[in-house]
């Protein structure tokens, strides 16, 4: 059940701390932002490059390999059958259409063209050979639309869990509350409740690591208890994963209700009575630097990126 603390979900690594760690986390939110909308709308090279740049960036900031191991690892596996799925699977678009009957009039028409048309293609000359089936092995058939919208798909994927998951390896949750509270300001002039919501979001990022542990406990006590499921049957399997829900619930609310308790406790009532500044934010000079390789990137995405229609 180590597979739960793996998943990219509020895990944070407090040591060692990388250059990315030391980034500002409203540079490192609008980097994540890049990332999760320059795929829209792009070229598969571009998108492919985006996998590129998201392995070469967790290899530069030297974060331990037990740490990315086995996150990369399932996700890239994971990657490769959606890719291999996707590419062998029918396009739709391969289909044979038969031409209809021509008219007289139409008829009349080509045997008069028929002669123009005939000197016309040989003068023309195909430079390309083009083929629009890729791969074919018996009932297996790679076509260049399945395989573009395999690679899109797979690539895709590993953008979305795997940047998120990056910035949540190398960004404190109470960074993230503070960056994104300063950035919501604005929304105060129109009464947002930026305060509570960035402390609902603080909370949420705190609780999911909870969760996870309490997934796992309970599995590994019915795990420990060698039940025997053949004999039980369906009817009595659901009935014993119902209770470890049940408790699950339970213990979940139970984490809550203490949160909440220590929270009042310690004055949480309302923002105006209980301030508590997260964390520091400015600016140095590697985020400017890293501001500046930001223009420099989306730049280059709507340069060269672009898919072409």
């Amino acid at each position: 059940m180590d597979l739960l603390r793996s998943l990219p979900l509020g895990l944070y690594l407090e040591q060692p701390i990388t250059w990315l760690h030391k980034l500002d986390p409203r540079v490192k939110f609008f980097w994540l932002m890049s990332f999760l909308t320059t795929y829209i709308y792009s070229k598969n090279e571009w998108r492919v490059s985006l996998v590129l740049i998201l392995i070469v960036a967790t290899l530069i900031a030297k974060i331990p390999v037990r740490v990315w191991q086995q996150q990369m690892g399932w996700l890239l596996t994971v990657c490769f059958l959606v890719l291999l799925i996707a590419a062998i699977s029918p396009d739709g678009l391969g289909v044979n259409y038969q031409p209809r009957l021509p008219t007289s009039e139409s008829s009349q028409l080509n045997k008069a063209n028929s002669g123009q048309v005939e000197s016309s293609k040989k003068q023309v000359k195909n430079p390309k050979e083009y083929t629009y089936v890729r791969f074919e092995a018996g009932a297996v058939k790679v076509t260049r639309h399945s395989l573009d919208l395999a690679i899109s798909l797979s690539t895709m994927l590993f953008i979305l869990i795997y940047s998120t998951n990056l910035y949540l390896l190398t960004t404190a949750p109470e960074e993230i509350t503070a960056a994104i509270e300063n950035l919501m300001q604005p929304l105060r002039r129109l009464k947002v409740p930026v305060t509570e919501l960035t402390l609902t979001l603080t909370l949420s990022l705190r609780f999911i690591p909870l969760v996870l542990e309490e997934v796992q406990n309970l599995i590994r006590s019915v795990m420990t208890r060698a039940i025997n499921w053949k004999k039980l049957g369906f009817k009595g399997s659901a009935k014993v994963w119902l209770l470890v829900a049940e408790r699950l619930l339970e213990n979940l609310l139970l984490r809550a209700e203490q949160m909440a308790s220590a929270m009042m406790v310690r004055g949480f009532t309302s923002p105006s009575e209980h301030r508590v500044q997260w964390h520091e934010l400015r600016f140095q000079t590697r985020d400017w630097v890293a501001i500046a390789t930001l223009i420099l990137f989306w730049g280059v995405r709507l340069a060269v990126g672009s898919e072409v229609s």
